[in-house]
């Protein structure tokens, strides 16, 4: 990983976790929050071996994945073995990789809850000796009360527990000024002095647009993006095979003519899954390559989309807000949102995908007359002020007639692949789960 010095989180928070306390960290999007939990735990691992030592949550899937990334790099003159245990993936398989007793497993709640409840006892957490919950903020919404009311049942009261958030929420802060149970010692808290929200090295704009041509902004801003971005601009990996070798000269430099100057690295974050797919299916018929990343996508899909876009086969990942926690995805140059997010503490954590340790970015917020009150509450959220821009107005509109015949296919796509359909039934879904958990409280 390549790491000379710790940040400050790191340096904060290692020396009184290896000290045995609970600890509470806040620090910006990209600052390394992740190792400062994972060398700690690797390091009282290492003095007293077992599985299952650690336990990791978080709220979304692919931030667990790369959780236990991180922890096989860290850990692997160490020979510790982790497993992901998240939703969207064989349950069986889970379960006997679980009985291996791995060191560490990084988990989502409601997945882990289920192997618990479907166990019959076999899966036994009361040994284990850390606890931590990262992007706590999110996890200690009332959307997971019930499944971390059951979770404290079966773990030990002998354990260190860890939270890690780039937002501070009330929760947050009332746990850690909460007075400690008897016996106890008060958490050790650092949070970040500095008011604004973001880190320096961002730039954030934002675009007043009319709400019928933000696909006409959308398409010129991609292929005029900020200067200060251009050379994240990387070239997709050439293929390899015998069918590739085949290809004549003429016929890849005929392809590079009608392909389109690829933007930069670029994340756009929208809140629902079919603006998602809309989007997608528009920026392709416009040649401009992209993926997707919703909840509607199978788990493989979505690591799927994720790998595309990591290995700079496509520049544009489309996403939903499952994409906006953690990820640290390199040379992510620009994050657009598409559609402000409906709470402003989730604006730090989308364009907080770049900007990170240290480098550079860049994050353009599509702001229509609808959104000025959300607009106002993300700048006093964060601290600081959005700068306007106004690209040339003859040039964004000059390309309009073909944008909107995209526009057009995006939506018969839409129509013909049933998403509607599909939008419903996840919709009845969503609210009996809803009710269950209602029921529950």
């Amino acid at each position: 990983m390549s790491i000379q010095t710790p940040t400050e989180i790191q340096a904060a928070c290692i020396p009184p976790l290896l000290s045995g306390r609970d600890c509470i960290g806040h620090a910006k999007t990209g600052s390394g929050k992740t190792i400062a939990f994972a060398i700690p735990i690797i390091q009282k691992l290492v003095a007293d071996p077992y599985g299952i030592f650690a336990l990791v949550l978080t709220p979304t899937r692919e931030l667990a994945f790369q959780i236990s990334e991180q922890f096989a790099v860290l850990g692997a003159a160490t020979g510790i073995r982790t497993s992901v245990v998240v939703g969207g993936m064989d349950m069986i398989a889970q379960a006997l990789e679980l009985d291996t007793r791995p060191h560490v497993v990084v988990a989502t709640p409601g997945r882990i809850v289920d192997h618990l409840k479907s166990s019959g006892g076999s899966l036994d957490l009361s040994r284990i000796k850390f606890l931590v919950l990262d992007e706590a903020d999110r996890l200690l919404a009332p959307t997971f009360a019930p499944e971390l009311a059951h979770l404290f049942q079966c773990l030990p009261t002998e354990r260190q527990t860890c939270l890690f958030t780039a937002t501070l929420t009330p929760a947050v802060v009332d746990l850690a000024e909460a007075r400690p149970k008897p016996g106890k010692i008060k958490p050790f808290f650092h949070r970040t002095e500095s008011s604004v929200e973001t880190v320096t090295t961002l730039k954030q704009h934002y675009l007043l647009v009319p709400y019928h041509v933000r696909e006409v902004y959308l398409f010129h801003l991609l292929c005029n993006p900020p200067e200060s971005t251009i050379l994240h601009r990387r070239a997709p990996p050439e293929p390899t095979g015998m069918k590739v070798a085949k290809k004549t000269k003429k016929s890849r430099e005929d392809h590079r003519e009608d392909e389109i100057l690829q933007p930069p690295p670029t994340m756009i974050f929208c809140t629902k899954p079919r603006t998602v797919a809309y989007l997608v299916n528009m920026l392709k018929a416009l040649s401009i390559r992209s993926t997707a990343l919703h909840s509607r996508l199978t788990q493989r899909e979505r690591l799927a989309s994720l790998s595309l876009f990591r290995s700079a086969i496509v520049p544009v990942l489309v996403s939903t807000d499952v994409g906006a926690r953690g990820l640290d995805i390199e040379d992510v140059a620009m994050v657009i949102n598409w559609d402000l997010p409906r709470e402003p503490e989730e604006y730090t954590h989308r364009v907080g995908r770049t900007a990170r340790a240290g480098r550079g970015g860049v994050a353009v917020s599509f702001v229509t007359d609808k959104d000025e009150s959300r607009l106002s509450r993300i700048e006093d959220r964060i601290g600081a002020k959005l700068t306007a821009i106004a690209p040339p107005e003859d040039r964004v509109l000059e390309n309009m007639n073909t944008i909107f015949t995209a526009k057009r296919l995006a939506n018969m796509e839409l129509h013909d692949s049933n998403f509607g359909q599909r939008e419903e039934i996840h919709r009845v879904k969503s609210q009996k789960r809803q009710r269950d958990v209602s029921g529950n409280m």
